[in-house]
């Protein structure tokens, strides 16, 4: 699989506006652009050796496969929380497939295939930390999260608001910050926290709180209106369920004691 080079959202947008033919079209089967988070164990991740891993894209070959693309005509791209929308809306990728929750403020921007997943907001702290056994216990601690992500808005307005709240780029950076002592807890989807707890090196260093904050759904983000491709995708989700690529995939990257919900249903018109 094709791997670009990481560039700035200002020089990605600045390119689209004179490379809109950046992924081939149904005709002719060239290359598709997939925008997946590279950070994210268990979930979306490139490995050292320039491969990827993760539940997100198993999903995103499938539903490549079933577009008509072979894993070769593949080009994944990284996106961050805070750019998804971005690299959509100027043609960069086909579609997004990156722990991506559905919402109403986000379908404001682009539209939603799916859900195919469905996650919860947890806390991630140090194995040896015990003060932390409840969202409210944030109140008197830092908590890191990443910018443009639901969750961090949903401790501030709901759960913890006198938390202070450190926002970065990644979720990596947020490991960093919590294994060094800068922050108390990292919280975001129960899926991406199991993913890096459960990495090599990390056993033993962190744990979930084990809460359930929100209802996270999964979706593939596409471009506004774009609804053939939608329509497609939801056909290709519907069929990885029945056919038992889904299970097959969570217990692949998530471990057979990974409590996952069910697959849930496909909602028309997300």
């Amino acid at each position: 699989m094709k791997v670009p080079k990481a560039g700035a959202v200002a020089a990605v947008i600045g390119l689209s506006l004179t490379a809109s033919g950046c992924f081939g079209g149904d005709d002719d089967k060239g290359t598709l652009s997939i925008g997946i988070k590279f950070d994210q164990p268990g979930v979306g991740m490139r490995e050292t050796d320039g491969t990827f891993t993760g539940f997100d894209v198993d999903v995103a070959t499938y539903v490549a496969k079933e577009l008509g693309y072979k894993p070769e005509r593949i080009e994944f791209k990284r996106v961050d929380s805070s750019d998804r929308e971005l690299l959509l809306q100027y043609g960069e990728v086909k579609f997004v497939a990156a722990s991506y929750s559905i919402n109403d403020k986000r379908k404001e921007k682009v539209s939603f295939a799916g859900p195919y997943f469905l996650a919860h907001q947890d806390l991630l702290v140090r194995a040896d930390d015990p003060t932390i056994t409840k969202a409210e216990d944030l109140n008197t601690k830092k908590l890191c999260s990443v910018t443009g992500s639901t969750s961090a808005e949903n401790v501030k307005n709901k759960l913890a608001p006198k938390a202070s709240l450190l926002e970065l780029l990644g979720y990596s950076e947020c490991l960093v910050a919590l294994q060094d002592g800068l922050v108390d807890a990292m919280t975001t989807d129960n899926s991406i926290l199991a993913g890096y707890a459960a990495r090599k090196g990390n056993q033993g260093k962190f744990k979930l709180v084990g809460l359930s904050l929100s209802n996270e759904n999964y979706g593939i983000g596409v471009k506004k209106g774009d609804t053939a491709l939608q329509g497609k995708i939801n056909t290709a989700l519907k069929k990885m369920v029945e056919d038992g690529s889904w299970d097959a995939a969570v217990k692949k990257n998530f471990g057979e004691n990974y409590k996952s919900e069910p697959a849930p249903p496909i909602t028309s018109g997300s």
